[in-house]
């Protein structure tokens, strides 16, 4: 055959193409298989009860469909066949892609045998690699096809339904029906295929004899050989790694098996042609037990071997020998791959630390790098495969390894050293090409028998010298071959530096998610793999690589989102229940030891942290499908979350027994959390003050980011449900001195110490309350009136339980002053100067006239600042400028005492009754301090809402409580005279704690002899009643 006419057949892209198209077509019938393997995600018309007699009659007849006679039984296709058309179109042409692949690999492979192409791996690599590929490609596809369940459905109702809205079936019907039925036992049907082409693949096998030997060798080969090992040979260090077989050397030998095992499986002819081809067919079934056909789909070899080979006459002794090579690998593959992982992970861990060290050696000693990811990527690849698939064994530690992580992180340790010196290896084979490469290659060509003429022939058709009548047939001029795998290679290593590694270290196969995350788990359990665990999260940049553009649909958002709802669902192992608590160390046992070298449980934790941390800071992100990766950021948004959660827990409450942990507890929790996040910072890159900002604003509000209660929310429920309900029954009191609330000794008690935790009436009584307003002088009148108020006992109910209300956030108040102050005394300095320049009865209520009177003087009383009222009357009020209350806003939310409280206004601000005139509410508000005795704060809240005087009407209010106290002493009844010394006390203490009411104002229409009185008798009668002392 000419050479022009070999041009013609273009083999090389062919095989190129094919290959590409292959996996394609391959990954489309994995992504069908997987999709109607699932219930939900099949397509509706397999699963609907009405289609039923249809998928039977379909599966029954196919592929002799007749859709004209069989209306009866496709009924409801033809009601549905615009639909299915639609829905089933795509698994139709997927299989049709099937059916046009088989018939180019069936050309191609016809073709090479016409030119009886010559093979061999060591001389012509890409040739002979692809043309392996390809037959393992076509195999692997055909046994996929044979795996779905639902081809003849799929293809059998997409041929009705288009021959029901066409009038014709699809041209392709019936050459694709009949090969769907050749396939029905795929085996044997493939053993007829290659039966012409066993020449051909047997010496493409063959070729791989001597190198497959070579590199399936165990670790202590490896080791008296010192494989990798740049020190081995120190003498030889800067020189170029260099071999006549360059790209064999990292071939994977995953790949060999499966070429070898796949190839004698179509061919098996050939096991008794040659002993070579026996010898290496029995090594290979000698080293796995699982082969991969595509990611997660594997080949149980022996077992489908023995099958066949049963199934044929003459090969009895090559079913025992299967039978034998099965027991030596189930007993010694575990131990023999266990072996090498542990070599590898020491020879390659000092090829690492050497090369960073040194990265100039990176240019010479290129190849050793690419064959450590080749061998680490082999018995990854092998374990997790093994492990998933292997579920009986006698050695399960042989499928297990929770030092895998190790050998993950090399080999990115690697990847990333080649990347990041990819200018020592550009600037050292750039020099290597023209400086030796050309020279040898000039060299060879020079001794060849052709002409120097046609050496651009040579060049430019290097492919096609593999025909058995080529002009320069490579079987006879292996030399030629060698040198231009040397060129392939290092020119790889300028211009395809990514696809090299990709080819060397690959990962992207291992869809074995379940085993994956045990060892991941198993790395997080074994502390001295923690540093390395990083190289789980980076193996998941890997499977970019597994999609590929025949197949789109893998990449929609709803195949990933359901994959992650997958992962997420997964149920956890329950853990065994405790029978017992076991007894807690004392604080401080941390920090006691007798010797240095003993390591306490703190030793233990800070260096998980520490290894933890290393791991993270390995890499600053990694790229995911396109999407970018930060552990940094991924960790903190995860403590973030954890932190929130971790704040509410503390709280501990319980809302059906209503217990919840003491404030100052969680205030020591939570600072014990905030010194481990600030030690974090340390450690890691975290920005670990905005965490703890946010989480901690977050707490402030009702909800958090996330919808969940907060401490505010729990606390603020607890107090008012707990706490103040039952102080407002009386269970619980307010103990001024103590400023807490302290728990009335009685049965029933609430089961908590409460020191720990420290407006339609007035109406009812409208007449009667402005009478006695009106009768503020006339004793006798008020005391015939007061008998007619009805619902006093209820006001002074609700007044009590207000009054405790205000106490409670008195106190809160004052706790947050202290810490404000300590915590910010710049800031907390300007507001109480602010507050202190604010008066009520100047800046907040504005006079009718054209002035406004003089600020009353400030005087001493009782040990603070009280107002002394101004000689002239102060005129009624317009408007309270909003300026004041907002100082006063800013001022209580710092936790000082105002004398005019802003949310108390605001509340009865939004209390008001709708359709109500301002006079009604000001009436109400008057005559409000009739009815109420302790009203300090509710009146200036008031009166501030109604723009009024607080001063003149508390002034009122005074009158009318001393009228009825002076009245009550009167009053010769011992029931109703009851407490009136105490009543008279606490009338004191309401204007010792009004800043608008002074003791003169108080001595004006109360004699101070009768508070002296009432001192002296509550004092007696408290003595009298502790009883005598022993």
């Amino acid at each position: 055959m000419s050479l022009p006419s070999v041009y013609q057949h273009k083999l090389a892209e062919k095989l190129t193409i094919l290959n590409e198209r292959g996996r394609g077509v391959l990954v489309r019938i994995y992504n069908i298989k997987k999709t109607c393997s699932d219930p939900k995600t099949r397509p509706s018309f397999l699963s609907d009860k009405a289609m039923e007699p249809c998928v039977k009659f379909i599966n029954k007849k196919f592929p002799t469909l007749d859709v004209r006679s069989s209306t009866q039984h496709l009924g409801p296709v033809h009601k549905d066949k615009g639909d299915i058309v639609r829905a089933l179109g795509p698994y139709y042409h997927s299989f049709v892609d099937v059916l046009e692949f088989r018939d180019h690999v069936y050309e191609l492979l016809n073709t090479i045998d016409a030119n009886q192409c010559f093979f061999d791996i060591h001389v012509n690599y890409d040739f002979t690699k692809n043309y392996l590929d390809l037959v393992v490609t076509y195999v692997s596809l055909v046994l996929l096809l044979a795996r779905t369940e639902d081809r003849r459905v799929l293809v059998g109702m997409y041929h009705c339904a288009h021959e029901m809205s066409h009038g014709a079936s699809d041209p392709s019907f019936a050459r694709l029906g009949q090969m769907l039925l050749e396939y029905e036992h795929p085996l044997k049907k493939l053993t007829e295929e290659f039966g012409p082409h066993t020449k051909a693949v047997t010496s493409a096998l063959l070729s791989l004899h001597f190198l497959f030997a070579r590199r399936n060798q165990g670790a202590e080969q490896w080791r008296s050989d010192q494989l990798l090992s740049l020190l081995s040979t120190s003498g030889a260090m800067l020189s170029p790694a260099s071999s006549d077989t360059m790209a064999c050397e990292y071939l994977s030998l995953e790949v060999m098996e499966r070429w070898i095992l796949m190839g004698f499986l179509v061919c098996p002819g050939a096991l008794g042609m040659s002993p070579q081809c026996l010898e290496l067919w029995r090594l290979a079934l000698q080293g796995s037990l699982y082969l991969t056909l595509l990611r997660d789909e594997v080949l149980q070899v022996h077992k489908v071997t023995e099958e066949l080979l049963g199934s044929l006459k003459g090969y009895g002794k090559r079913v025992a020998d299967l039978k034998e090579c099965k027991e030596h690998a189930v007993t010694q593959s575990g131990a023999l791959h266990r072996g090498r992982r542990a070599y590898l992970r020491g020879a390659v861990r000092e090829l690492a630390a050497l090369l960073e060290d040194q990265p100039g050696l990176l240019g010479p000693k290129a190849l050793f790098v690419f064959m450590a990811l080749s061998f680490c990527r082999d018995e990854v690849s092998w374990l997790v495969r093994h492990a998933e698939h292997v579920t009986k064994t006698k050695n399960p530690e042989d499928f297990t390894d929770s030092h895998l992580a190790e050998i993950l992180f090399l080999m990115e340790q690697l990847r990333s050293l080649v990347r990041g010196q990819v200018g020592v290896l550009q600037r050292y084979h750039v020099q290597y090409l023209a400086r030796f490469d050309a020279l040898v290659l000039s060299e060879i060509i020079q001794n060849l028998s052709v002409c120097p003429e046609e050496e651009s022939i040579i060049l430019s058709s290097f492919a096609y010298t593999s025909v058995a009548k080529a002009s320069l047939p490579l079987a006879t001029n292996p030399d030629v071959g060698r040198a231009m795998n040397l060129v392939v290679f290092h020119t790889k290593l300028l211009d395809s530096l990514e696809e090299l590694l990709a080819e060397a270290s690959d990962l992207s196969e291992l869809f074995y998610p379940r085993v994956v995350e045990k060892m991941f788990v198993a790395t997080m359990e074994e502390p001295s793999m923690l540093r390395y665990s990083i190289a789980f999260p980076l193996l998941c940049s890997h499977f970019s690589r597994c999609v590929h553009p025949m197949c789109p649909e893998e990449l929609l958002p709803k195949h990933c989102a359901s994959t992650v709802s997958k992962a997420r669902n997964k149920k956890t192992l329950k853990h065994p229940a405790k029978k017992g608590e076991p007894e807690r160390d004392k604080p401080g046992a941390e920090s006691q030891r007798k010797d240095r070298t003993l390591t306490t449980n703190m030793d233990k934790l800070h260096l998980t942290l520490a290894e933890l941390a290393l791991s993270l800071n390995h890499v600053p992100n990694f790229t995911v499908f396109e999407h970018t990766v930060t552990p940094a950021e991924y960790l903190s948004s995860h403590l973030e979350t954890r932190f929130a959660k971790a704040v509410v827990a503390m709280a501990g409450y319980s809302q059906a027994t209503q217990e919840v942990a003491r404030p100052s507890e969680v205030l020591v929790g939570l600072g014990a959390y905030v010194t481990f996040l600030q030690s974090l910072a340390h450690l890691l890159g975290l920005d670990t003050g905005r965490i703890i900002r946010g989480v901690l604003l977050q707490q402030t509000q009702p909800r958090d980011a996330a919808g969940e209660q907060t401490l505010t929310t729990i606390y603020t429920n607890w107090y008012l449900e707990a706490l103040l309900r039952q102080a407002s029954m009386g269970a619980i009191v307010l103990a001024p001195a103590l400023q807490a609330f302290t728990t009335v000794p009685r049965e029933g008690e609430p089961s908590f110490s409460a020191a720990e935790f420290s407006d339609k009436l007035v109406n009812e009584n409208m007449d009667t309350l402005v009478q006695l307003r009106s009768s503020s002088c006339k004793p006798e009148q008020m005391a015939a009136l007061l008998p007619r108020l009805t619902s006093a006992d209820n006001v002074l109910k609700r007044m009590t339980i207000i009054g405790e209300i205000l106490s409670f956030r008195a106190m809160a108040q004052q706790g947050l002053r202290e810490v404000f102050s300590h915590h910010c005394p710049f800031l907390m300095g300007p507001i109480e100067c602010l507050t202190d320049v604010v008066t009520p009865d100047t800046d907040i209520q504005v006079g009718t006239g054209t002035g406004c009177p003089p600020p009353p003087q400030k005087k001493k009383k009782w040990g603070r600042v009280a107002r002394v009222a101004p000689r002239d009357p102060i005129p009624e009020p317009s408007s309270p400028p909003q300026v004041t209350l907002s100082i006063f806003e800013l001022a209580s939310a710092a936790g000082i005492p105002c004398e005019i409280d802003p949310a108390l206004v605001n509340v009865l601000a939004g209390s008001k009754t709708d359709g109500s005139s301002p006079e009604e509410d000001y009436k109400v508000a008057c005559l409000l301090l009739v009815f109420v005795a302790a009203i300090i704060h509710v009146s200036a809240a008031l009166f501030t809402l109604h723009n009024k005087n607080i001063e003149t009407h508390l002034k009122e209010f005074l009158l009318l409580a001393s009228v009825s106290l002076l009245q009550l002493g009167q009053e010769t009844d011992k029931l109703r005279a009851k407490n009136r010394d105490s009543i008279c006390l606490l009338m004191q203490l309401i204007v010792a704690e009004s800043s608008f009411l002074t003791v003169d104002m108080l001595e004006s229409c109360f004699p101070y002899v009768l508070l002296r009185n009432a001192y002296r008798e509550v004092c007696r009668e408290n003595l009298l009643g502790r009883g005598p002392s022993h």
